[in-house]
């Protein structure tokens, strides 16, 4: 068995972990947050962190209707010249928690006197020393270079924080859906590793989602990437239809993120061109209406939208797993990588 495989398994337990222990943190962080009178929030992170963090600038958008940007790093680093940031939440996501930029990011916002929560899975890092608040990912080492089980914990300590600020009763108990859920994703190893023989033969491949799940297509690109050296592009489908559509002919490969909620008629509509178009479309679901438009497809558990991103990732993290051992790559030491990039 591969470390990743191992890692990817891992992720019902740390989940279960994560929502039960850190439930009591996050309600003083909100409380904090809301004390604090913020008005907007800045989430520093790279990487699958950043992936994280786009999750997040969808949920705080949509949850806790807070105005919320993705940080600059260089402005800090480089160009020594940080915005200013009165009245703001200044949030830093990094497994490791040892990169110097996002670090540089949290110690001017807590110079400046701004609020600071770190997500980590490191508790004693840099990050977490300047941080007024941590939410500890709580997944164990992780020992594959590629992050999996670290990835779907930040999502859930941002869940959590986004319930636990909007003092929801309602989405802390939908939270205990999500190692139930994920278990029953996990099911879906044999499905993808039967599709990675298909798609070993791609060198280049897109990723299309919407809204919440945009992360999640950022990060099965991020990952195939990672582990099968492909060239992958993820799109938002609005983004997608302003030009890049054009890129689309007759048997190209499109992985498509397109589950049940808000924006799921329009990823139907947009699918449906891209369909047309001739892709090669595989589409992950847990509607049989949209797994029939894909030549292939996966099925996933349906939850609430707002934590269908934790979900929906396993199965690209699979794909990417069969894919790399299909292409004859070793996926727990990719080439070039490292398990922590110290970035200035």
């Amino acid at each position: 068995m591969t470390q990743t495989r191992q890692e990817i398994l891992e992720q019902s337990a740390v989940l279960a972990r994560v929502i039960t222990e850190n439930r009591d943190l996050a309600v003083r962080c909100a409380e904090a947050i809301r004390e604090a009178d913020i008005r907007c929030c800045l989430i520093a992170a790279r990487g699958t962190s950043d992936n994280a963090a786009t999750y997040a600038k969808y949920l705080l958008g949509a949850q806790n209707r807070l105005l919320v940007g993705l940080a600059a790093p260089t402005l800090y680093t480089f160009y020594q010249s940080p915005p200013r940031l009165r009245n703001a939440l200044v949030i830093g996501v990094s497994q490791s928690g040892a990169s110097t930029d996002i670090v540089s990011v949290l110690k001017d916002a807590r110079d400046q006197g701004a609020l600071t929560v770190g997500i980590t899975n490191t508790e004693d890092s840099p990050l977490a020393r300047v941080s007024d608040f941590v939410l500890p990912c709580l997944a164990g080492e992780e020992k594959a270079v590629a992050a999996t089980k670290t990835y779907t914990s930040e999502l859930a300590c941002i869940a959590l924080l986004s319930a636990a600020l909007a003092e929801d009763s309602q989405r802390l108990d939908e939270l205990k859906l999500l190692p139930g859920a994920v278990e029953q994703a996990m099911a879906l190893e044999a499905e993808a590793e039967s599709l990675a023989q298909r798609y070993s033969y791609a060198a280049s491949a897109l990723v299309l989602s919407r809204g919440y799940n945009l992360a999640t297509a950022f990060e099965i690109a991020l990952k195939m990437k990672e582990l099968t050296y492909a060239q992958i592009q993820a799109y938002s489908t609005a983004d997608f239809m302003h030009g890049p559509l054009a890129s689309v002919s007759e048997g190209f490969p499109v992985i498509a993120v397109a589950t049940s909620g808000a924006l799921y008629e329009n990823l139907m509509e947009s699918l449906g061109q891209v369909k047309e178009r001739g892709a090669d479309l595989l589409v992950i679901s847990d509607r049989e209406e949209a797994r029939a438009l894909g030549r292939f497809s996966l099925a996933v558990p349906s939850v609430p939208e707002w934590i269908s991103p934790i979900v929906n990732i396993i199965p690209g993290q699979w794909l990417a797993h069969s894919l790399a051992l299909s292409k004859g790559f070793d996926p727990d030491r990719p080439r070039a990588l490292r398990k922590i990039t110290l970035t200035v």
